[in-house]
């Protein structure tokens, strides 16, 4: 994005139909020489940009323009994969709102919903969100003249060597003075309206500063629901190696009371057992700090946790993933508008040091009456009105006003190359998800065929022993292999999930299809 010339807005006058000779003829009838007519017109020029900045006001510093979408026509050098049959890439389809229902849960549905009503993150954002608000009404009032009124009545005694205040001479006195009062300064160079932008920026950056909440928000309820699933489906795969090693044992404990069996093979399979019983206390310590994690979410505390509970049966993945255009994602990141929002008030704030530079009018208006009696406060003997204006410029200020204009410069500078880390990071975001997808499903059929397999070989490995074929060793490996592609196929499972919620996420979350607030437009 390029810069706008720091220039005030305003434009030359528009030339008199009649034409300019025409105007010299009249204006001058001497017709002095060329030269002293070109200085006039310039004059003439000036003096009309003059009248017009202090009517109509010219906006100092540059016009934002928002950064245009970068060149680029996909997320990844070839074409996006899913890697699964049962998947395919939507290529240009739309994200819903509610993009966690495509996981077709209820009670994932039911969580995310109580998540936005109670969460304390987003009230905050909410609440950021109309202190903006309110900030830019607030800041627009300085388009308008200020009204105040007083009313100040005193009494009071002169000294016996002082003259009385009163045409009457009098040493005491009273007087009564009602009287109001109308300030007003005209926006001539765009103080006022380059605030009033920035302003503006700073409550768009707030909205979509609650959208990024919102949207964080609701992703971490569904990947901490998928690892909840994910948790479950360990513990039980868990529990039933431990249930297989426990019978194995039993079965060598009979064998070695009949002689059958070495007491290094039991002594063995009690490692085994033991080393599976190991594995479970980290995996209910991790449930139970995810249902924590579930209930903080929602806005509760620990004690009241959530009744809902989650399985990976419970939960479908969509057979289209939608995947935006990249010229889309610009406007459907809310940390990528938040960024731009924040340029656009950094653009303004140039605007806003540039005008401080420059004359500041005022001007002011009274009217009241002074009366020393009550009751001849408003007739019109005792009426006065002052009318006044102000123009103020700084001569010598040691070069402070031009360094908070450079600060300003510089700011802006390192707001744009803010805008580009976010939009940067948002397509590596989206790219990063496309891969973990499609590597997703690779694994999880590979740990769907390993876990197959183990398990047909596990059944023969134990049919041998059975039949003193093989030694109690070759049973333990055939254990830990399938231990190993259980728990493997369960955390690619979770694994595809989780990845298709990074996807949403980092599309944007759908705002865009969702209702805007109250009193909003997208």
């Amino acid at each position: 994005m390029t810069r706008e010339p720091l220039t005030p807005a305003c434009h030359e006058p528009r030339r008199s139909p009649r034409g300019p000779a025409k105007v010299e003829s009249e204006l001058m009838p001497n017709h002095p020489t060329k030269a002293a007519r070109a200085g006039r017109a310039w004059r003439a020029r000036g003096l009309a940009c003059l009248s017009a900045a202090l009517l109509s006001g010219c906006a100092v510093g540059p016009d934002f323009v928002a950064p245009p979408a970068p060149p680029v026509k996909g997320f990844l050098p070839g074409t996006a994969k899913t890697g699964a049959p049962d998947e395919h890439m939507a290529v240009g389809a739309d994200i819903p709102g509610q993009w966690w229902e495509v996981y077709h849960s209820p009670a994932l549905k039911t969580l995310v919903e109580r998540a936005l009503k109670q969460n304390a993150d987003l009230e905050a954002a909410q609440a950021a969100l109309r202190a903006a608000r309110e900030n830019g009404k607030a800041v627009r009032g300085a388009l308008f003249p200020t009204v105040s009124a007083g009313f100040n009545p005193i009494a009071g005694r002169t000294g016996s060597d002082l003259s009385s205040p009163l045409a009457s001479g009098a040493q005491t006195y009273s007087l009564t003075t009602a009287q109001l009062t109308v300030a007003y300064s005209p926006d001539v160079f765009g103080l006022t309206r380059r605030t009033i932008e920035s302003a503006d920026a700073q409550t768009r950056l707030a909205r979509f500063q609650l959208e990024a909440a919102y949207l964080a928000l609701t992703s971490n309820v569904v990947n901490a629901a998928v690892q909840e699933a994910s948790l479950r489906a360990q513990i039980e795969a868990t529990h039933k190696i431990i249930a297989a090693e426990t019978e194995l044992l039993n079965v060598l404990r009979r064998q070695f009371n009949l002689g059958q069996a070495a007491v290094a093979d039991m002594l063995a399979q009690e490692a085994a057992l033991a080393q599976a019983e190991q594995t479970l206390p980290p995996l209910e310590k991790a449930l139970g700090l995810n249902r924590d994690l579930l209930t903080a979410l929602t806005g509760q505390y620990s004690s009241d946790e959530i009744t809902e509970k989650f399985a990976l049966e419970s939960l479908q993945l969509p057979h289209a993933l939608p995947v935006s255009l990249p010229s889309a994602l610009v406007q459907h990141r809310p940390d990528i508008r938040a960024a731009e929002a924040n340029l656009n008030s950094a653009s303004a704030l140039i605007g806003v040091a540039i005008a401080n530079r420059l004359p500041l009018v005022s001007l002011t208006a009274q009217t009241g009456s002074s009366a020393a009696n009550l009751a001849n406060l408003f007739v019109p003997a005792t009426a006065f009105y002052a009318l006044g204006g102000n123009v103020t410029q700084t001569i010598f200020d040691a070069g402070t006003l031009l360094h908070r204009q450079k600060q300003a410069e510089a700011e802006f500078d390192q707001a744009y190359a803010q805008y580009r880390s976010t939009v940067i990071g948002a397509f590596q975001n989206v790219a990063d998800a496309l891969r973990a997808i499609e590597a997703d499903a690779r694994a999880e059929k590979a740990a769907k065929t390993a876990e197959t397999a183990a398990a047909k070989s596990l059944a023969v490995v134990r049919k041998q022993l059975e039949y003193g074929q093989i030694s109690t060793i070759a049973l333990l490996n055939a254990q830990q292999t399938y231990m190993q592609a259980v728990l493997a196929l369960v955390q690619a499972k979770a694994g595809r999930y989780s990845d298709t919620a990074a996807l949403f996420q980092a599309l944007g979350g759908g705002w865009w299809n969702r209702p805007p607030p109250p009193g909003e437009t997208w």
